[in-house]
């Protein structure tokens, strides 16, 4: 086996522990409505086979569910499963949830109608892969949707930040290229027939500050936890600070409470 196979390896299995940290369900409640929009705009027919890929706890596999799809779930976090599949069950949903890699997903080729991922698929570290397995699980005349931060906006500010505190392995693609119309256009052209690319803004709203937010995610996001776990106590206050001071910039809210509007890429392709 290759040093570069090995490598990888390691880093997908760091990527998953990351993501198994803290306890992201706390995380994915305040975007539940920006879920649901998501899927509001996608093509659903009663019946129809769906896959949400890198599906967290369920946020956009439970509504497609509920809007008549025969819906399948995968992630590479067995705890965020689990919540998915309580979530589910408590809607009384019938929704298969595996562990899968959005890199090599476990399915025959054209098994699905529609194939989404909402902030989900975009962090895996080979994106060409990653769009060749949407497409190769599509089946032609099908939709692949995916909902991805841009570079400029609120959340593609915040990776900046950390990234220049802590940079990642040389060489790989930024995750918020997923975000800009020409990467997203490159990397489906050859099995398009079509690519609609839409800027839209999902709102967050916390019931606390901007200092609180920042602990708010420091204590239940898994990637942010880990990113503090690796700085020291003056790389922490550092992080904290500048975190902040964005989360502030940019509240909208006067009453106390935390309220921001964070770009994202609204990606539509058809299958060809």
């Amino acid at each position: 086996m290759s040093s570069t196979v090995l490598d990888f390896a390691q880093l997908k299995s760091g990527m998953k522990s990351s993501w198994m940290a803290g306890d992201f369900g706390r995380i994915a409640i305040f975007i539940t409505h920006t879920a649901e929009d998501f899927v509001r705009r996608t093509p659903i027919q009663p019946g129809c086979r769906l896959l949400d890929v890198a599906c967290g706890t369920g946020n956009s596999a439970i509504p497609a569910a509920q809007a008549g799809a025969s819906v399948t779930g995968v992630d590479i976090a067995s705890n965020l499963l689990a919540q998915a599949g309580k979530r589910a069950a408590a809607e009384n949903l019938d929704i298969r949830f595996e562990e899968g890699d959005a890199e090599e997903l476990p399915f025959a080729d054209h098994s699905f109608d529609v194939v989404l991922s909402m902030f989900g698929a975009m962090f895996a570290p080979r994106p060409d892969w990653v769009a060749a397995e949407l497409l190769r699980v599509c089946r032609p005349g099908g939709q692949i949707a995916m909902a991805n931060w841009t570079p400029l906006g609120f959340v593609g500010k915040s990776f900046q930040i950390t990234h220049k505190m802590l940079p990642g392995p040389p060489g790989l693609p930024a995750p918020v290229l997923w975000g800009d119309e020409t990467t997203v256009r490159q990397r489906f052209s050859q099995d398009a027939s079509a690519i609609n690319l839409t800027r839209r803004m999902a709102q967050f709203h916390y019931p606390f500050s901007p200092r609180e937010t920042v602990e708010f995610f420091r204590q239940y996001f898994g990637p942010t936890q880990v990113a503090y776990s690796r700085l020291d106590q003056a790389g922490q206050a550092d992080l904290a600070a500048q975190t902040e001071s964005l989360w502030a910039q940019h509240n909208t809210a006067t009453d106390g409470t935390t309220q921001v509007e964070a770009e994202y890429l609204d990606v539509r392709v058809t299958r060809a």
